[in-house]
C-alpha cells in the first residue's frame, strides 16, 4: 500500500516601501539570497551565479538545516517575467517537490512581495509526521527571518534615498 503524499503550501505577503524596479533589482540578484536566509542555516551558494536571474539558470547551494549536517540543493529558475515574478524549482535536494513563486505587485504603499511555495516531503507517512513537528516550524522560522531582513534592508535603503533627495 502506497502512502498518500501531501502537497503543502506556504503563502506569505510583505509590503516593501519601495518601487517595483528597486524591489526587482534586489530579488533578481541571486547573491542577495544569503542576506535573507537565517545564519543558522549556513547557506552557501556553490555554483557560479550571474548578477541577474534568467530562465534556465541552474544554481547549486548547500545549507545545514540539521545542525552540522550539510544538505546539497540544486534549483532551476524556470520562469521569469521581469519585473513581476519568477519561479524557482528544486531539481534535487531535501524535498520530493519544491516550487517557489516570487511575485511583485505595485500597491498604494510600495510593492507587495508575495511568496507561494508548494512542496512535498519524501518518506511518506514519516515525512508527513516530520512536517508537523519539524519542517513546517522551520520553514515558518525561515520566512519570519526573511520578513525582518527585508523590512530592515528596504527601510535602510528607503531612508538613504530620502537623505540623498534632501541633499540634492
Amino acid at each position: 500500500m502506497k502512502a498518500h503524499i501531501n502537497t503543502y503550501c506556504i503563502e506569505r505577503k510583505q509590503i516593501l516601501p519601495v518601487g517595483l524596479e528597486q524591489a526587482w533589482q534586489f530579488f533578481s540578484n541571486p547573491a542577495n539570497l544569503r542576506s535573507i536566509t537565517p545564519p543558522w542555516l549556513d547557506f552557501t551558494i556553490t555554483s557560479k551565479i550571474p548578477e541577474v536571474i534568467y530562465p534556465g539558470l541552474i544554481m547549486t547551494y548547500r545549507n545545514r538545516p540539521l545542525g552540522g549536517i550539510a544538505v546539497s540543493w540544486v534549483s532551476e529558475i524556470t520562469h521569469v517575467q521581469a519585473p513581476y515574478y519568477f519561479v524557482d524549482e528544486q531539481q534535487s535536494g531535501p524535498y520530493r517537490f519544491w516550487h517557489h513563486q516570487h511575485l511583485l505587485k505595485v500597491s498604494d504603499t510600495g510593492v507587495d512581495v508575495i511568496d507561494t511555495v508548494n512542496y512535498q516531503l519524501p518518506l511518506g507517512v514519516i515525512g508527513m509526521a516530520l512536517h508537523t513537528v519539524w519542517v513546517k516550524p522551520r520553514l515558518d522560522e525561515i520566512f519570519r527571518f526573511r520578513y525582518h531582513a527585508l523590512a530592515h534592508y528596504f527601510d535602510e535603503t528607503s531612508n538613504e534615498r530620502k537623505q540623498n533627495e534632501k541633499l540634492n
